[in-house]
């Protein structure tokens, strides 16, 4: 096996969901996906909209140094991997990279509010989602399953080998749970 099969094994591996159920969970983990990725953009604008105002009330109070810094770091994380898990392509990387400004995200709202429930929910919740998809991938209408396919039928597979064996994976499951 050479260089480029290894690493074309390790990224199709990467793209590949964990997880076998059935096509109506896929569904709705696909509409879970594109919602969270399409309502996290208003995020990263938000914040580019005034970043210095952004630094000082959040990044500053949590004594983050250069706040001018991680406040243009968090917003183009959250507008840039957004539309990316939306669609789900990079999935992984990008819900890791939410994830991670979601955490921040909390520790700011722990150090301000304390444990209040009302300051923490939507950060938490995102956060969880986020979580959620970096372990998980993106499902099986994703973009990462149509690359890993490619991937796979270009380096070594047979054409749409990947494709098929996710969609007899789920098959199988259909019918060992008599649907």
């Amino acid at each position: 096996m050479n260089i480029i099969q290894r690493a074309t094994g390790l990224l199709s591996a990467v793209l590949r969901p964990n997880l076998t159920p059935n096509y109506p969970s896929q569904l709705a983990w696909t509409v879970l996906r594109v919602i969270a990725g399409v309502v996290m953009i208003h995020n990263g604008l938000d914040k580019l909209s005034d970043i210095p105002s952004f630094a000082e009330a959040y990044v500053k109070v949590i004594g983050l140094p250069f706040p001018i810094f991680f406040s243009y770091l968090a917003a183009y994380t959250e507008l840039l991997a957004s539309p990316l898990v939306a669609l789900g392509l990079f999935t992984r990387p990008a819900a890791l990279g939410l994830f991670s400004t979601m955490l921040v995200a909390m520790y700011h709202h722990v150090k301000v509010a304390g444990l209040s429930i009302p300051y923490l929910e939507l950060s938490t919740l995102y956060a969880a989602v986020f979580l959620f998809f970096t372990i998980n991938g993106a499902g099986l209408f994703s973009v990462d399953v149509l690359l890993s396919g490619w991937l796979t039928a270009m380096w070594g597979g047979t054409p749409a080998k990947s494709i098929a064996d996710l969609e007899n994976a789920y098959q199988l499951s259909e019918t060992a749970s008599g649907k």
